[in-house]
Parts: C-alpha cells; sequence; structure tokens
C-alpha cells in the first residue's frame, strides 16, 4: 500500500523560507517520479514541481519557478520541497504525489503552510 506522510509546514511571515518533507513507504521510491501539489481553500488542486526518479530532471509551475525547488532522497525514501520568498497567495495545503506532474487526486493527510504577517 502506498503511504505518503508529508511534514514541515507551519505559519511564515511573508518572504520567509520552509522546508517540506514526504516520507514514502509501500512503493520502490528510487523508481517513481513525484510531485508536489498544493491547494488552497476554495480552489482546485495546482501542480507546483516534479522530479524524475533519479533526481536528475525536475520542473516546476511558473506560479513557483525560482523559489521553490525540489529534490529527493532515494536512501531515505523522502522528498523534499524547499520553499523560499514565500508570500500569501502561497497558503495552502501541499502534498506529494506519484508521478510526473501529477496533482491528485490526494491521497494523504498533506501538511499545511500559512503565510502571514
Amino acid at each position: 500500500e502506498v503511504q505518503l506522510v508529508e511534514s514541515g509546514g507551519g505559519m511564515v511571515q511573508p518572504g520567509g523560507s520552509l522546508r517540506l518533507s514526504c516520507a514514502a513507504s509501500g512503493f520502490t521510491f528510487s523508481r517513481s517520479a513525484m510531485s508536489w501539489v498544493r491547494q488552497a481553500p476554495g480552489k482546485g488542486p495546482e501542480w507546483l514541481a516534479a522530479i524524475n526518479s533519479g533526481g536528475g530532471s525536475t520542473s516546476y509551475a511558473d506560479s513557483v519557478k525560482g523559489r521553490f525547488t525540489i529534490s529527493r532522497s532515494n536512501a531515505k525514501n523522502t522528498l523534499y520541497l524547499q520553499m523560499d520568498s514565500l508570500k500569501p497567495e502561497d497558503t495552502a495545503l501541499y502534498y506529494c504525489a506519484t508521478g510526473w506532474k501529477v496533482s491528485g487526486p490526494r491521497g494523504s493527510q498533506g501538511t499545511q503552510v500559512t503565510v502571514s504577517s
């Protein structure tokens, strides 16, 4: 059974940074492309970033390009999202998903990020 557990969210001021983690189990993580997705209240899922199985190829949505960095540790079965220069519009529930540029459905609890002064 695929299990994805996100952590690292919280409240941060505009311009701040957070690092999200996604611990994966129940499948061969090192062979799976992965994505980060977010969903703001009242809005649909928004794909943010994707990374291939080996970590050598990444892709970003225009809304986060240059501010967010996706990475992974296949040794630790963990996916990361470094978020810098955070804006209030980045406030959302963030979750990870298996696959390249996928946006859902959400199969995990996610982690809440709130950007507010």
